[in-house]
């Protein structure tokens, strides 16, 4: 059974704006998400992101945080990695 996905308009912005070939590599992850949320190069995330994970694709991060009782990934942000990623 599928989670839904709810993108946060950072996010959503993030994929409007980013390279065509980065959006279809980012847009594989976000289905691969659906079908099982934590499979992947995931990590839980520490500090002020307490709660929250990230999926690393290439140079891009996906930064979410599930909702398991609703079945649901709530996608915060998508961001390319830098020094001040997080």
């Amino acid at each position: 059974m599928n989670w839904d996905l709810e993108l946060a308009r950072a996010a959503q912005r993030a994929l409007r704006e980013m390279p065509a070939r980065d959006r279809e590599r980012i847009n594989r992850a976000l289905n691969e998400i659906k079908t099982d949320p934590l499979s992947g190069d995931i990590t839980a995330l520490r500090g002020a992101y307490q709660g929250l994970y990230r999926r690393r694709v290439g140079s891009w991060r996906i930064i979410f945080g599930l909702k398991p009782e609703n079945r649901v990934v709530l996608i915060g942000d998508i961001m390319r990695r830098t020094s001040t990623t997080y």
